[in-house]
Parts: structure tokens; sequence; C-alpha cells
């Protein structure tokens, strides 16, 4: 959803329950692995600040 605009609650929840109901089994293994090195990278900066994903 990231880069998306809604122009109602209803329509971020119907655009978030689809993507949810296209998920696999086979995604998850990856979402945990990626969702890990980022709380990695918040541990290790010791509470300072930074920005992005990489």
């Amino acid at each position: 959803l990231k880069g998306m605009r809604f122009e109602t609650i209803e329509e971020i929840q119907a655009e978030s329950q689809m993507v949810l109901d296209r998920l696999t089994k086979k995604d998850f293994p990856g979402c945990f692995q990626a969702w890990q090195r980022r709380w990695d990278r918040c541990v290790h900066s010791q509470g300072n600040y930074f920005e992005g994903d990489g």
C-alpha cells in the first residue's frame, strides 16, 4: 500500500483486505525476516534517529 492514496477509510480497509487475502504461506518467512532486519536496525541504533529502509 506504500505510495497509494485513498479517499476514505473504507477504501483503505478494502485494499488492505485484498492485499492480505493474496498472501500465501510462502510469503510469511520473507516477511518475518525483513521485519527482524528492521528491528535489529532499531536496536543497533541505540536510540539514535535514522531514516529509510536501507
